[in-house]
């Protein structure tokens, strides 16, 4: 139970630890998706050079820079929706 019956109650650990290895499972799958996302776009499939050249650096640094806009953005409106809908609570990621 919280203090005097506000706000919501304590987890136990094996719900954070849940907790935790959920977030990271989603991290995870994310940075997948940027990975594999932005080396498709910007990284050809025949490597003439061991070293990125400078075009290919500048696209998988704007790659990812949309990448995180983008993810920003629906998290912030799928927050937005889960309040206005009562839920309280966001997705946290």
């Amino acid at each position: 139970m919280s203090f005097l019956g506000f706000g919501r109650p304590q987890q136990s650990s094996a719900e954070k630890i849940a907790a935790v290895e959920a977030e990271m499972r989603l991290l995870t799958e994310m940075a997948n998706r940027l990975t594999k996302t932005c080396q498709k776009k910007c990284v050809p499939n025949d490597y003439r050079e061991a070293e990125l050249n400078k075009g290919e650096s500048v696209c998988l640094d704007r790659c990812a820079a949309k990448f995180f806009d983008v993810h920003m953005k629906i998290s912030e409106q799928l927050q937005q929706e889960s309040q206005n809908r009562g839920g309280g609570s966001g997705l946290g990621f």
